[in-house]
């Protein structure tokens, strides 16, 4: 697991989740029947494609990561490895669940997970990354609080 503790592959990991998120939020899209719902959700989409870009430039940036003096490599890579193969937008059947979904406002609770699990990440990931770059990662954390809350309000 040591090798797991470059911080460009944990940014790497952010940059897989922006990506597929982007594909549910797509996807989410061509499945809505409400006009308004299908904007929100290519909305979301680009939200996605802008983290990416984002995440992109990033890991060029980094450089390797301290790890919290109250773990063990070992311990918290298991930890963050749990943390990414959790995530729900990794989960096989998402894209089925959201196919099948029955409505409009189970589709935006999927990505309601989605945002709730990458929030949960990124703030594991502000603790990992150096001082100089903790805001840009509160940003993302504060971006995705936001996508979280326009999603409860679309709840209908």
């Amino acid at each position: 697991m040591a090798g797991f503790f470059q911080a460009a592959e944990i940014a790497e990991a952010a940059v897989n989740i922006e990506q597929e998120g982007q594909v549910f939020y797509t996807n989410a899209a061509h499945a809505a029947k409400n006009p308004d719902v299908k904007d929100f959700f290519l909305f979301f989409a680009k939200e996605e494609a802008r983290h990416e870009q984002f995440f992109q430039e990033f890991k060029e940036r980094l450089g390797k990561v301290e790890l919290p003096a109250w773990s063990t490599t070992e311990e918290y890579g298991l930890y963050l490895q749990a943390l990414i193969d959790s995530h729900s937008i990794f989960s096989p059947d998402l894209q089925k669940r959201l196919a099948e979904a029955a409505s409009e406002n189970e589709a935006i609770r999927l990505a309601m997970g989605f945002e709730k699990d990458t929030i949960l990440f990124f703030m594991e990931m502000k603790e990992l990354v150096p001082d100089s770059e903790k805001k840009f990662v509160s940003q993302c954390i504060d971006e995705e609080r936001s996508h979280l809350r326009k999603l409860a309000k679309m709840l209908t």
